[in-house]
């Protein structure tokens, strides 16, 4: 396997977005364009929510078609994500499903009425497609939520942490490769200083003990949390050994994205098998009790503006300088 693939599934979980490519089926003349071959995560999200409220209404494909105009093999290939939908269109499904939550709508419309264009359409060919649509998932989420337990979080990690993250797991990887990667996330975490997207991290005290990276390095790394933790938006806690709380019921790092309504949350799984978006409103429920959990056992957040006597009682901040100390 070339070691270019290999460090997409290190670096990625994915493999590179197959070329933008489209088929003309006879059964979708009415679209007059080619089907997507590749959809996006957010048109494919679209699609899952219209088939959700088509099934809660009791509709069949063809019953709910008639009512927006469309034939059932459209409705069937916007369903799907091959195609897009009207603004028009779209609405009179909605009507058509008895969805009444004019937010969902006018949510479901703005994703559908996207480009998906933005800073990552550079990086087209060069990132794995779960990148890319993670990086447009950032970009509009209204806050996130992050569960690690043996690494930093990617909006939280130095340049040379990446770097020691990605060359360890590849040491053959090509060299232009890995620096078009790391460029990569570190645009990500524009998120955070540019954007102020608000954001919670709750790191295992694992994470910080791993030793694939060097002492200088994870130092730096923990003076970088210390740094963000001074944003106003982002909130950062260790959960220490000594917590006590069970194992993680999901035993893979996890994000939680909250959508512009709660319908439309979104969880992102940290695995290389599966795709890693869960869209699924129950699934993202448990997900987000179970971080809540790990967040009430954990040490309370990194405040440098506490009073230094408020930091008799241990704190994430007390447990980080221990850390260093010990490096």
């Amino acid at each position: 396997m070339p070691i270019g693939n290999r460090i997409y599934r290190i670096a990625t979980n994915e493999w590179p977005r197959a070329p933008e490519t489209g088929q003309t089926a006879d059964d979708h003349k009415e679209v007059g364009m080619g089907l997507r071959t590749n959809p996006t995560q957010r048109q494919r999200r679209l699609g899952i929510e219209l088939r959700r409220l088509r099934l809660a209404a009791g509709l069949s494909v063809g019953a709910a078609a008639a009512h927006a105009d469309l034939g059932p093999a459209h409705l069937g290939h916007i369903e799907a994500a091959r195609t897009a939908i009207p603004e028009a269109k779209l609405r009179a499904l909605a009507a058509a499903y008895g969805c009444r939550s004019e937010p969902l709508v006018d949510a479901l419309v703005a994703m559908g009425q996207a480009t998906g264009k933005g800073w990552w359409s550079e990086y087209k060919t060069s990132q794995g497609s779960h990148t890319l649509d993670l990086a447009e998932l950032e970009s509009s989420a209204k806050s996130c939520r992050s569960f690690q337990w043996l690494y930093v979080p990617g909006l939280l990690q130095t340049p040379e942490y990446v770097r020691a993250l990605i060359t360890g797991g590849e040491p053959d990887a090509e060299p232009a490769l890995l620096e078009r990667y790391i460029e990569f996330r570190l645009r990500r975490q524009h998120v955070l200083t540019e954007s102020g997207l608000p954001f919670h991290a709750v790191i295992h005290e694992a994470a910080l003990h791993m030793q694939f990276v060097s002492p200088d390095i994870m130092r730096r790394q923990i003076q970088h949390l210390v740094q963000l933790a001074r944003l106003p938006q982002v909130r950062i806690q260790i959960l220490p050994f000594k917590a006590n709380v069970h194992p993680p019921r999901f035993s893979m790092p996890f994000v939680l994205f909250e959508g512009p309504v709660p319908e439309l949350g979104t969880v992102y799984v940290e695995q290389p098998v599966t795709p890693p978006f869960i869209c699924e409103p129950s699934q993202f429920a448990q997900f987000s009790d179970s971080f809540d959990r790990f967040s009430a056992v954990a040490l309370d957040p990194i405040d440098l503006d506490l009073e230094p006597e408020l930091h008799a009682k241990r704190d994430s901040l007390g447990l980080i300088r221990h850390l260093m100390y010990n490096l």
